[in-house]
């Protein structure tokens, strides 16, 4: 039975992560397909290009609560033994809510870029590596202008700062795991931004 709570659990996370915030409250508040316009992404930068501060930061909330809400849950299972579930459980859902993000079956398997996602989904896994990233991320923000950049350093930071606070394998493979998404996802961005096209 452990299998068959895993791969529910992983789905549930997978289908959790898929509802595109950034797409839904665009469309409602303005009409517009976001995919269309600005950089052409779901997640909340884009939004506030279309949608203005308000929605964007509804898309941001919610963006977070899908990768953790999942992971909250495994926990929840892994300190009362409710179900009977495999020990590393953990961090296979809170991959899924992000791949669940970046690829949303509701979008045709297209989605954002997953790095408030992976926010939400690791804050409760290593705490305090994702203050400092976020930490980060404002410092970087703010000194070079490009949200981008901001969340690039991000994906160093994450797993990079688990290393030094000591953190266990797993917790550290899961972080690296993290950090390639987003590398993979901003591919883009990271062309732009060498060639000085970029959006701030």
């Amino acid at each position: 039975m452990t299998f068959f709570w895993d791969y529910l659990l992983i789905l549930t996370a997978y289908m959790l992560g898929s509802f595109p915030a950034g797409y839904v409250y665009t469309k409602i508040s303005t009409g517009k397909d976001i995919r269309n316009f600005g950089s052409g992404n779901i997640g909340s930068t884009n939004v506030k290009r279309i949608a203005g501060s308000k929605i964007s930061i509804y898309t941001q909330i919610t963006d977070m609560v899908k990768g953790l809400l999942p992971v909250f849950f495994v926990l929840l299972i892994q300190e009362y033994q409710f179900l009977t579930i495999s020990p590393s459980l953990i961090y296979f859902v809170a991959l899924a809510a992000i791949l669940g993000h970046n690829f949303s079956f509701l979008l045709k398997f297209k989605g954002g870029k997953g790095v408030n996602t992976t926010l939400g989904a690791s804050v409760l896994i290593a705490p305090i590596s994702v203050f400092i990233s976020v930490a980060v991320y404002f410092i970087v923000k703010k000194g070079f202008k490009f949200v981008s950049l901001g969340s690039l350093a991000i994906a160093v930071c994450l797993p990079l700062s688990a290393y030094f606070l000591g953190h266990d394998q797993n917790i550290i493979l899961y972080l690296l795991t993290c950090s390639l998404f987003i590398f993979i996802r901003h591919t883009a961005n990271i062309k732009r931004l060498f060639k000085g096209t970029e959006l701030s």
